[in-house]
């Protein structure tokens, strides 16, 4: 039904390639026809979506833009009012910001695949970056109320899971439906039992949340290998605390992120996530996880089937989740049958699915009652 109608899709940002970008290019898969709006791209690091595709936001001038973005955050809600979105019969934002805030015709409607509110200004315990300083709480107040008003605009929401669904109720008085996000099952694959190596890995964005810091003090004290995928700000930090059975792999090929998974003992998740797509990559490549007992790895990591927890975000925890674990018991190919519960096909089905559900309940009696 939906891919007969004029289309938008509203990204926040397009300047690095991570779990929403992902999200963006299945989108692109279902709506082909469908034209993105942004408020900065970076063709030179998103090669994966044509220039042609996107129409970018007056910020896209701005001195610094692509390099400095989250200078940009406060004048981002303006920047997505002044989208002209008046020919358009569907808009579909994607987004954990400010996406969600662009203004649409009352007969269009607007559905929002939310993959978390606004982490820096409901959660800073999780993100700071928008506090720390007067000037920056003073920002933060203002962009809540914005925020809160933003979130009224949608029609329908989308969670990428039942966490963020408990979170878009709780700080946007919002109901919405889940529809877990796609995970490329089909770039990993499972290696033979005699190939997996002796060490433990560890993958994502070093930033603080991430808590790679953790799984570092952890393993510095357990003097097992973890190797670590990733770069990020963090990165001088958590190489200065690591012990020399610690390796720092920086940014690898997609091929090399796939060896690395299927060979590794297991893998490690420190993080609270809104979703965490890694642990998925993780069991898809037939390995098993240890995760912190929080946020989306409730939803996808299963206890004693597919990987086990840890309860406290604390080395001696994580530690003593390590020790009494034992990947040799876990069935590499039953791990990755439970990745595939999250396939891209199983994405693109139930995101069109729910999208002609309510389209066709938005015809019939109008926008919902908020």
């Amino acid at each position: 039904m939906a891919t007969n109608m004029n289309i938008a899709i509203i990204h926040d940002w397009l300047t690095g390639f991570a779990g929403a970008e992902k999200v963006l290019l299945e989108l692109i898969k279902i709506y082909p026809e469908a034209d993105i709006f942004t408020s900065v791209f970076d063709d030179r690091k998103i090669k994966q979506i044509p220039r042609d595709r996107v129409k970018v936001s007056y910020l896209q001038k701005a001195p610094g833009s692509l390099g400095n973005r989250q200078l940009l955050i406060p004048l981002m809600p303006r920047a997505f009012e002044n989208f002209d979105l008046s020919k358009y019969d569907l808009v579909i934002s994607n987004t954990s910001s400010v996406g969600k805030g662009v203004i649409t015709r009352p007969e269009t409607p607007h559905i929002c695949y939310c993959h978390t509110p606004t982490r820096y200004l409901w959660e800073s315990n999780l993100d700071p970056r928008a506090s720390g300083s007067f000037l920056k709480d003073r920002i933060s107040h203002q962009l809540r109320i914005w925020d809160r008003l933003a979130a009224m605009r949608p029609d329908y929401f989308i969670a990428n899971s039942k966490n963020i669904q408990q979170k878009i109720r709780k700080y946007y008085r919002r109901e919405s439906e889940v529809v877990y996000p796609p995970v490329e099952v089909g770039r990993f694959k499972v290696a033979d039992k005699k190939d997996i190596k002796d060490y433990y890995l560890c993958s994502g964005r070093l930033i603080g949340y991430k808590r790679v810091d953790l799984a570092i003090a952890a393993f510095n004290d357990l003097k097992k290998p973890l190797f670590i995928i990733g770069n990020g700000p963090e990165e001088k930090r958590l190489r200065a605390i690591a012990g020399a059975n610690i390796k720092f792999l920086g940014r690898v090929s997609d091929v090399e992120q796939a060896k690395y998974y299927r060979e590794a003992r297991a893998f490690i998740f420190p993080a609270n996530e809104d979703f965490g797509i890694v642990p998925l990559e993780a069991l898809a490549s037939g390995r098993p996880v240890v995760a912190f007992n929080a946020g989306g790895a409730r939803e996808t990591i299963i206890e004693g089937i597919s990987g086990t927890f840890f309860s406290e975000q604390t080395p001696q925890c994580l530690i003593d989740a390590v020790r009494n674990f034992n990947p040799d018991h876990y069935h590499s190919q039953r791990l990755r049958q439970r990745a595939m519960d999250f396939d891209q096909a199983i994405f693109r089905k139930n995101f069109k699915d729910t999208i002609d559900r309510l389209i066709v309940d938005f015809q019939k009696n109008g926008p919902p009652i908020k």
